[in-house]
């Protein structure tokens, strides 16, 4: 059976695509998410704003009537929350930490014992032994801030250290428990989840001064039924009103963190969204590398343009796929593809183009850099050439030959050994140089390959391969004296066959 060689243009292919596959998962694990990407997408597809939710804004006029916040009287948030329940709110968050002592705690001990109002809590902070007359559920008011102070995330729990019992508990998020009590059920994790955008909408998500809702001066069908945020939205604080703490939503704009909760508690209400496993995006990063590799030429691109334009549909149906990651996956097929071919440029004038193994020249160059260590690793060599190959040619085509020269480089391929090296010597004939031969292996190597060759045949054509070995021995003192030497052993075989026929 003929063997078919690769040819050398796709010679390489058998280590660009491993070596694809490897960088694609090394690109997966380093770039697992690509926050840029949901940023833009996040502000290009806005989500609605869940009409549901409402923000009661603890902002300026508020703190011109009743002055700082952390000095007025704690029973405007009773009054408020009168307000809101005579409003028929469902469920009451209110953002701002009541951790200072006061003596006024145990007063607001019905308002805040109610079980649709949720307390928020400063992370690390004990409620319950802080204020043991509130009984209203709590929740850590967290936000997943970025090192550049941009909010994109959030979670449903966080992590916290109990020094009561020198281990770690999950303590829920402000936004979670307002959810729940709106009638979600969602579980106790700390997986982040993106935080939708919404543009500010006074229809879809209005903003109500706090004060007005003291006073009562609302209209109750505003609030019937709704998820109220309390917090602060002053801007006359410095830094945006927000405390000291400068928040930015995926826009860059200074959002107040009551907003940004109301925008989390929107998000735990909407379809959550679907972060594609580790596993799944390593395996799309190696199937973009490897077909960009297979298809060569510039189909990396178009692969990688095609991994970004599914990350927006996807979004669209609640799924983040990591586009940028899968995208450079491919280019990096590309660069191979690109590396390939700047490696086979480099020795296309070595290289033989029928069989892909060298010529005249790299056997020259090979001789010449194992020359120097033969007597440590002597070196061995066979010439073979192809007696009815010309007739082949004459009688069946230039097709016919190259196919029988596939045969013949095939045949002696199977007797390669590590270290030895194949090159097209002529038209129809082959050189071998065998790595740390003695006369011994020698011997054995030739006459392996000149069984091999015996059975050669193309149709009718009667066709007779000799061999011909030498191999670098004291005498022998130039790479030409080796070549001599196994010409003449080729002669001499040829001579003494044709005294035996």
């Amino acid at each position: 059976m003929r063997v078919m060689l690769s040819s050398p243009e796709r010679s390489l292919a058998r280590y660009t695509v491993p070596a694809a596959a490897a960088l694609a998962v090394a690109l997966a694990l380093l770039v697992p998410d690509n926050v840029r990407l949901q940023d833009a997408l996040n502000r290009a597809l806005p989500s609605p704003a869940d009409s549901r939710v409402v923000v009661v804004g603890i902002d300026d006029a508020s703190l011109r009537d009743y002055g700082r916040l952390d000095s007025w009287p704690r029973e405007l948030y009773g009054q408020a929350l009168n307000t809101l329940d005579e409003a028929g709110a469902r469920a009451i968050g209110i953002d701002v930490i009541l951790s200072d002592p006061s003596n006024n705690d145990q007063r607001l001990a019905d308002a805040f014992s109610r079980p649709n109002v949720v307390l928020a809590t400063a992370p690390g902070e004990d409620s319950a032994a802080a204020h043991p007359d509130w009984r209203s559920p709590t929740g850590v008011s967290a936000l997943n801030i970025a090192r550049d102070g941009v909010v994109r995330s959030f979670q449903a729990a966080y992590q916290e250290s109990d020094s009561a019992s020198a281990q770690s508990k999950l303590v829920p998020s402000l936004a979670r428990q307002v959810a729940v009590i709106a009638g979600r059920t969602l579980p106790l994790d700390t997986a982040p989840r993106v935080l939708r955008y919404s543009r500010p909408d006074l229809e879809r998500l209005p903003v109500l001064s706090f004060r007005d809702v003291v006073n009562g001066n609302v209209r109750y069908s505003d609030l019937q039924g709704r998820i109220v945020l309390i917090g602060l939205t002053a801007t006359g604080l410095g830094n945006g009103g927000l405390g000291g703490q400068t928040l930015r939503d995926v826009t860059g704009e200074v959002v107040s963190g009551a907003v940004l909760q109301a925008r989390a508690v929107s998000s735990l209400l909407s379809p959550p969204f679907q972060q594609i496993p580790l596993w799944i995006t390593a395996l799309l990063c190696v199937l973009a590398a490897s077909a960009a590799v297979l298809a060569r030429g510039l189909w990396g691109f178009g692969i990688a343009l095609l991994a970004l334009s599914l990350a927006l549909p996807l979004w669209l149906a609640n799924i983040v796929l990591p586009g940028v990651t899968i995208s450079l996956a491919a280019i990096v097929g590309t660069a191979l593809v690109a590396l390939e071919r700047w490696w086979n440029l480099r020795n296309i004038g070595t290289l033989d183009p029928l069989t892909g193994f060298g010529n005249r020249l790299a056997f020259t160059r090979a001789v010449e850099h194992r020359w120097g260590a033969r007597a440590e690793r002597p070196l061995g060599l066979l010439l073979v050439d192809l007696s009815g190959f010309r007739k082949v040619n004459d009688t069946y085509g230039r097709t016919a030959g190259d196919e029988l020269l596939r045969d013949l480089a095939a045949r002696i391929q199977t007797h390669k050994r590590r270290g030895d090296v194949i090159f097209r010597w002529g038209a129809d004939e082959f050189a071998v140089l065998l790595d740390n031969t003695d006369d011994l292996d020698l011997a054995v190597i030739t006459e392996r390959v000149q069984r091999t060759l015996d059975t050669i045949a193309y149709r009718d054509i009667p066709l007779r391969a000799s061999v011909g070995a030498a191999t670098t021995t004291p005498d022998i003192r130039t790479p030409v004296e080796l070549i001599e030497a196994a010409s003449r052993s080729r002669y001499r075989m040829k001579y003494q066959r044709e005294q035996r026929e």
